[in-house]
């Protein structure tokens, strides 16, 4: 999947967060939406300028940038 396609990072919008390219809807938002039970379908009725392709975007980026995170020992 070509990110670039779907997630751009501005500093000017929603304070340089990951957002959905042409809207103002965070990666985050997306994660927050779907951990709260919604489901893509829902979420696509609440917000049409999104596409399924863009939450699989979302889904995607969030599980890359996981895969970069160490855990720390307590």
């Amino acid at each position: 999947m070509n990110l670039q396609e779907y997630i751009t990072i501005e500093p000017n919008k929603r304070f340089g967060r990951p957002i959905i390219i042409g809207t103002r809807i965070t990666v985050s938002d997306i994660l927050n939406w779907l951990g709260n039970g919604m489901s893509k379908e829902s979420i696509l009725a609440d917000y049409p300028e999104l596409s399924e392709s863009m939450i699989n975007a979302a889904l995607f980026y969030a599980a890359n940038r996981q895969n970069h995170l160490g855990f720390a020992s307590c």
